[in-house]
């Protein structure tokens, strides 16, 4: 008999591997403007209302140019890992595929052609850690003058999900199976 905490640990990995597929399509990095990006946008429309515009078009873009460094440090958008990471997010969806499917088959008790333990399990969700904190510490396309990049809640919750992977893999890769008492018969 099995121990109780097999199903357990693959319940949390197939869990955790849930989260970290859904995480791939929530906001992973909030996109703010910098104060030299406002000053760099207020510069351009004014020299292109001074080059194509008459005076009242100039006056306007001057009162819309002064209002852009309110948006300096502001978060204007948000972007998704599938949005903006083209080679690590399809790696996240398939290390959350194989997870999800290994730990539910698994839980199932079918066995086959994809038979893995839980070792293999936290494997797989050890990699998807190792991606995300990739992620979090080196941002795409590095930060210029203009924009920045600032972690939001996905990452956060990929980060959840891959742990949750890796917790429940070791979970139900560390149950032993019980021993019975051997029954000797004597007459």
């Amino acid at each position: 008999m099995v121990d109780d905490r097999a199903p357990l640990g693959l319940l949390i990995a197939a869990l955790g591997a849930a989260v970290l597929a859904v995480s791939v399509f929530l906001p992973w990095y909030g996109v703010s403007i910098t104060a030299s990006g406002a000053a760099s946008a207020q510069q351009e429309l004014a020299t292109v209302a001074q080059q194509y515009g008459n005076s009242a078009f100039q006056t306007g873009a001057s009162q819309v140019g002064a209002e852009f460094s309110a948006l300096a440090g502001r978060q204007l958008a948000t972007v998704s890992a599938h949005d903006v990471l083209k080679d690590i997010g399809p790696i996240l969806l398939v290390l959350a595929a194989v997870s999800l499917l290994a730990s539910l088959l698994r839980l199932a008790g079918v066995t086959g052609l994809f038979d893995v333990g839980g070792g293999q399990i936290a494997l797989a969700g050890g990699t998807a850690a190792l991606f995300v904190l990739y992620r979090m510490l080196v941002h795409p396309a590095g930060q210029t003058d203009l924009v920045s990049l600032s972690l939001s809640w996905g990452v956060w919750l990929a980060l959840l999900g891959s742990a949750g992977i890796v917790a429940g893999g070791f979970l139900a890769g560390s149950a032993q199976p019980r021993r019975r008492p051997v029954h000797t018969f004597t007459q």
